[in-house]
């Protein structure tokens, strides 16, 4: 029978990328979620019945063994930016990262791969990389043979990342932006999935791989890059991480008195915290190289999903050649 990997938030950014990867692979794959209707989309990934999403919440111990249940390999990939509600950063990080070890190590899972971040510190300023820390922690301790990867910022289709600030430029003639001095190394979604499901049919050493791109470069810079791919000239203007501070705080204050009904994808304060620090690899550690991994640039790629954000959208290129059009 083909091998089984569980994949908890399988229909996520990072694990549907994963989820179709394995498919190909021939493995079975179970996407446990908390919302097995709004998963559907994976199912296609693979042949009827390969790819099936199942309903679990990770701060249900009970639900995370069952589907952990017969699983060759285990691969969490849950997270969030939410620092209040029920699936705040200790909920999520901490007590569901543990409860994921905890069931792989009792079901007798032979793998487990846990999705991390560059910037998880015990010491880190924000809550978000104290959590991650922590998680790892939980992790390593219930299950001591895990992988951690952890990727620097993720591009790709559905990212938060440049669709943010590529909407942003359609309609503002300013990209405000706090913390532009801080650099970023962009990983490619799908070069953190080849590397988990590396990690994984080509065994890998446990312990922490740190995943970035090619290059490392200020956010601003990053920003300037991106700029041409969508065709439109704005200028990115560099603002004290200090002064957004009150904004942050106004946003994360709405959140707060909507109790979450409106939430803040904006600037949190813990986002300012977070830009206090590079997020690039580590000199030394271990990474793609290490996973038989050769990481694509981010330039490679944005074109292939920012061009809604142009001026023209899909006709741009019809529009630019048109140009070249001789009149009769």
């Amino acid at each position: 029978m083909s091998k089984l990997v569980t994949i908890y938030g399988g229909s996520g950014f990072v694990g549907r990328y994963i989820a179709r990867r394995f498919a190909r692979l021939g493995w079975r794959v179970r996407v446990a979620v908390r919302r097995p209707n709004e998963a559907l989309f994976v199912k296609p990934y693979g042949a009827p019945g390969q790819v099936e999403p199942i309903l679990c919440n990770i701060r249900n111990l009970a639900s995370v063994k069952r589907a952990a249940m017969g699983a060759d390999a285990v691969i969490n990939c849950v997270g969030t930016f939410r620092r209040g509600g029920k699936n705040n950063f200790d909920a999520v990080h901490v007590a569901g990262a543990a409860n994921i070890a905890q069931a792989a190590k009792e079901a007798g899972v032979a793998k487990l791969i846990h999705l991390s971040a560059i910037g998880a510190d015990a010491a880190s300023a924000s809550l978000y990389g104290k959590s991650k820390a922590a998680g790892e922690a939980a992790v390593l301790a219930a299950f001591e043979d895990a992988i951690i990867l952890r990727p620097s910022v993720i591009f790709g289709t559905e990212d938060q990342f440049f669709n943010k600030f590529a909407a942003m430029a359609q309609f503002a003639p300013l990209l405000p932006i706090a913390g532009g001095a801080t650099r970023f190394q962009p990983v490619f979604v799908d070069d953190v999935a080849q590397a988990a499901v590396q990690a994984i049919t080509n065994p890998a050493a446990p312990g922490v791989y740190e995943l970035g791109g090619p290059e490392a470069a200020p956010l601003s810079e990053l920003l300037n890059r991106m700029l041409p791919v969508i065709q439109r000239r704005r200028i990115v203007l560099n603002l004290p991480v200090g002064l957004m501070a009150l904004p942050a705080f106004g946003f994360d204050l709405v959140e707060t008195l909507t109790g979450g009904l409106i939430v803040n994808k904006i600037v949190t304060r813990d986002h300012l915290k977070m830009l206090a620090a590079d997020n690039v690899v580590a000199e030394g550690a271990r990474g793609f190289a290490d996973l038989g991994v050769t990481p694509l640039a981010f330039e490679a790629v944005i074109a292939d999903y920012l061009w809604r954000f142009r001026p023209s959208g899909q006709f741009a290129a019809i529009k630019d050649s048109a140009k070249n059009l001789k009149k009769v």
